[in-house]
């Protein structure tokens, strides 16, 4: 057996109390073996002057988007996905899909993510940049039947079902699966009623885009005379384990749902905010008991990938939601990147508790801006930045160390991305 030891720091623990303490990790079993002063360690991280974190969770993106990054902005989601993203993504070769994986791979390592949903298409490529990234990740085949004849259509829905089935347990389980239909106004309704069922019936997760904007809220209470949450809850969407990204325009009806059903919701905030799709009542959802994670979404839309950012996103923009300035406050914005993350892609980790996944980061304390250090909860949702962490660890491996990350040569894969960016705009303009 094999342990590693981080050592001489302090421990956030699951109660968001922070104490002084080692933590003892199972390699080979991939868990956390002690939290305290259990010595031993075939190999030690120096945590000194760091706090140890539990491995942040990015409860929704589109990590191969790092390519598009900073390509369009400033424009609502509709006119952004139609004129520029679309377009460009209609010429994204397997190769380009691989590259900008890792490359958001290695943005994701070095800010403290140790897990990620992702959805996208060329899943197998994502699929083994995540092996080699050594993360965990829920990914998909995501499913678009808008613009598509019947026979493109259904060929969607299919590989979304066969990517789903396929590719679950990889990486030795850190890979788990969804079942991708795009959204409640992408996929029309036949195609709706016909796999959905065949998905719950396989026991495949199910995750989508949801309430994300006005605009896809009002048609289908135009055409179906009902909220999209009760529409989805009458296709079966909400019928298995399902979580929705966005949930930014739901209403009361919608969150009683959301906690009948148990779905779960991952809050984008800074997309949400960039694009202007609006303010999520996340602390109506929070006090209703609906399990709320945290993801970026693509940093087409973001523009980057640092959980960091998003939690300060999330509890300010939680505030201003509410109209009160303790509403998502800092324990529970923390707990939303972390435990709520990892119980919506249904891992055990998220917390540092013997017998957990051994998921962590240790962060830098010793700088300007997380001094002094009144309440490092507080410094976690509202002062760290995602270049404060010295250290990361998934599944008890060491992906970065002192800042250095061990799975990737991040200089190649830069390199690489820009020249797969440079051709990929090259092809579409």
């Amino acid at each position: 057996m094999s342990d590693l030891l981080v050592t001489g720091g302090r421990v956030l623990r699951p109660d968001m109390t922070v104490e002084r303490a080692d933590v003892l990790v199972d390699q080979d079993a991939g868990t956390i073996e002690a939290v305290g002063d259990p010595g031993g360690g075939d190999d030690e991280l120096d945590a000194e002057g760091g706090l140890i974190i539990p491995g942040l969770v990015n409860a929704h993106t589109h990590v191969a988007m790092t390519l598009l990054r900073g390509l369009a902005d400033d424009k609502p989601l509709d006119a952004w996905l139609q004129e520029d993203i679309w377009p460009v993504e209609a010429e994204l070769t397997p190769e380009d899909i691989r590259v900008g994986a890792e490359l958001g791979l290695i943005e994701m390592i070095k800010s403290g993510t140790t897990a990620l949903s992702d959805m996208y298409f060329e899943v197998e490529e994502i699929a083994e940049a995540v092996e080699q990234a050594g993360v965990r990740a829920r990914l998909g085949y995501t499913a678009v039947t808008v613009g598509k004849d019947d026979e493109g259509a259904r060929a969607d829905l299919e590989r979304s079902l066969e990517v789903a089935r396929e590719l679950d347990g990889a990486a030795d389980g850190r890979i788990r699966t969804t079942f991708q239909p795009h959204s409640l106004t992408t996929v029309g309704e036949e195609y709706l009623r016909e796999f959905v069922p065949r998905a719950n019936e396989a026991g495949l997760a199910t995750h989508l885009h949801a309430n994300e904007t006005p605009e896809e809220v009002a048609p289908i209470v135009e055409e179906h005379g009902v909220r999209p949450l009760a529409y989805a809850e009458d296709l079966g969407l909400l019928a298995g384990d399902t979580y929705v990204a966005h949930g930014v325009h739901v209403d009361d009806s919608e969150i009683d749902l959301l906690v009948e059903t148990d779905t779960g919701v991952a809050h984008c905030p800074a997309s949400n905010m960039k694009l202007a799709s609006g303010m999520a009542p996340v602390q109506d959802m929070l006090e209703a008991g609906v399990t709320v994670g945290i993801g970026t979404d693509g940093a087409a839309s973001n523009n980057d990938l640092d959980m960091f950012d998003e939690m300060r996103d999330a509890a300010m923009l939680g505030k201003l939601a509410a109209s009160d300035a303790s509403a998502v406050d800092a324990a529970t914005v923390v707990e939303m990147a972390t435990a709520n993350g990892a119980e919506l892609l249904g891992f055990d980790s998220g917390r540092i508790e013997v017998g957990a996944n051994a998921d962590l980061a240790v962060l830098d304390l010793e700088s300007p801006h997380l001094t002094p250090a009144h309440d490092l909860v507080s410094h976690l949702a509202y002062a760290a930045r995602g270049s404060d962490v010295r250290h990361t660890v998934a599944d008890g491996q060491v992906l970065m160390r002192d800042r250095e990350v061990t799975v990737f040569d991040e200089d190649s894969v830069r390199e690489t991305a820009v020249d797969h960016a440079d051709a990929l705009v090259d092809r579409a303009t």
